[in-house]
């Protein structure tokens, strides 16, 4: 979702949306259309930066996207 480039699901970040705020969900099981992202600052930050997450998950409107930030900081 940020930088586009293809990898193993398992290397992936999948993230879900609920009430207007990006859930990541390490497990792969929420329910939902989920994304993916790889788990690192840049592309997290180019994600944003493109607006990608409304795109992704089809929905309008700004997202909180600090839940999926925390995860990857950490």
């Amino acid at each position: 979702m940020g930088c586009r480039k293809r990898d193993s699901p398992a290397d992936l970040l999948r993230m879900t949306v609920s009430g207007g705020r990006v859930l990541p969900d390490p497990a792969h099981r929420a329910p939902g259309r989920g994304a993916h992202l790889h788990p690192v600052t840049e592309c997290l930050d180019l994600a944003e930066r493109r607006k990608a997450f409304p795109r992704a998950f089809k929905v309008q409107g700004p997202l909180d996207i600090s839940l999926v930030r925390a995860q990857v900081e950490q």
